[in-house]
């Protein structure tokens, strides 16, 4: 049997990226609207994560483009060609689903044999094909077996072979690791991952999962409401997220009630002032550029001290191993997180008075939301 390397060489030697377009799509169910004027490019080779709450239009973006679906209006392009009416078993793309879609009655190899059999390959050329596919999913020694006789982590890299048998331009991805455990999740994203860049197959993977979309993905999409928020690689969504519900969907967020300055581009939030990085789209704007704001920051950025002066005080405590994850209540009655080193928390009990500090560097700021200032955006 041919090794890894041999394989990848032989399944990547006629594949390219593709380029994948959606273009002002519309889709609606009823008075439901999925999908309202999305606009997103998916790069040749690049992993696209979408996430989003449920019922955003992740996974109607996904299905109009496998074709399983029909847009009310709008394009899909895939390296420049229309494909918006083109069947779906004519699109030259390939999808892993959520509950794996297994036959139960045929073995691994036939399963992923499967389609190759229906494209009408021969049988010598598909059970080579197969084994290779088997080989590159680590599964070579369980081509006999039926989707009972193996794990759901074994079913779904059968699945993920099955897709790639017949060399589809676009690999798409629909929460596929959901089902699985945490460790069996982790294991496999990375090889789904590794698979993805050797292969260079252009794929679009939705997920709720948000370490899953920052770990794997080349870019994440955000989408909210059928509509893309922002794309970006994920160091960038995490640190310049380019609205509030990015911010605070995004990892975890803390608003810090502040006010802003006259006209210096400074905001003044516990007891500093600091410099505004920008506003995000719907900061508060009042005459003279002055009034109330929320400064959004990370858990990560805001330093707590035990002060028995101190006017905020400790109400909660997360162990997250390493740190511990503090809630504490402002003055004012809001809370706010912040991560501490879990050492440090024999000076940081409940119920302590704490003081808190930003660092000095340009702060997030956007509109006041009274009896908001802390938020889990996870």
């Amino acid at each position: 049997m041919t090794d890894l390397t041999s394989t990848l060489e032989t399944i990547s030697r006629t594949r390219t990226g593709a380029t994948v377009e959606f273009r002002g799509l519309q889709r609606s169910f009823g008075a439901t609207t999925a999908l309202d004027g999305l606009d997103l490019t998916v790069e040749p080779g690049e992993l696209v994560a979408l996430l989003g709450p449920s019922g955003c239009g992740k996974t109607t973006a996904l299905r109009t483009l496998a074709g399983f679906e029909r847009p009310d209006s709008g394009t899909l392009l895939v390296d420049g060609e229309d494909i918006t009416g083109v069947p779906a078993h004519r699109r030259d793309v390939g999808m892993v689903f959520q509950s794996y879609s297994l036959f139960p009655h045929l073995t691994a190899i036939d399963n992923v044999a499967f389609g190759l059999r229906m494209s009408g390959v021969g049988k010598a050329a598909r059970r080579a094909r197969s084994a290779e596919l088997l080989e590159l999913v680590g599964l070579p020694q369980h081509a006999g077996r039926f989707p009972h006789q193996l794990s759901g982590g074994q079913q779904q890299r059968i699945a993920l072979a099955r897709a790639l048998a017949l060399r589809p331009r676009v690999l798409l991805l629909d929460e596929p690791l959901s089902a699985l455990d945490a460790q069996v999740r982790l294991t496999l994203r990375e090889e789904i991952r590794r698979l993805q860049q050797q292969l260079g197959i252009t794929t679009l993977f939705v997920t709720h999962d948000q370490e899953e979309a920052l770990s794997m993905a080349d870019r994440v999409a955000v989408m909210r409401a059928g509509r893309l928020e922002q794309c970006a690689p994920p160091a960038e969504l995490y640190e310049h997220p380019a609205t509030a519900f990015v911010a605070e969907f995004v990892g975890v967020m803390s608003r810090i009630p502040a006010r802003s300055g006259a006209d210096d581009g400074t905001v003044d939030a516990l007891g500093r002032t600091l410099p505004v990085h920008g506003r995000l789209p719907g900061a508060a704007e009042v005459a003279g550029g002055t009034g109330e704001v929320d400064v959004l920051v990370r858990p990560e950025a805001i330093e707590v001290t035990a002060d028995g002066k101190g006017t905020s005080r400790i109400v909660g405590a997360t162990f997250l191993g390493a740190t511990t994850r503090l809630t504490v209540r402002l003055t004012d009655g809001g809370e706010v997180m912040t991560d501490v080193p879990t050492h440090a928390m024999a000076t940081l009990p409940v119920g302590a008075p704490v003081t808190l500090t930003l660092p000095d560097r340009p702060v997030l700021v956007d509109r006041h939301r009274r009896g908001n200032s802390g938020r889990d955006g996870s």
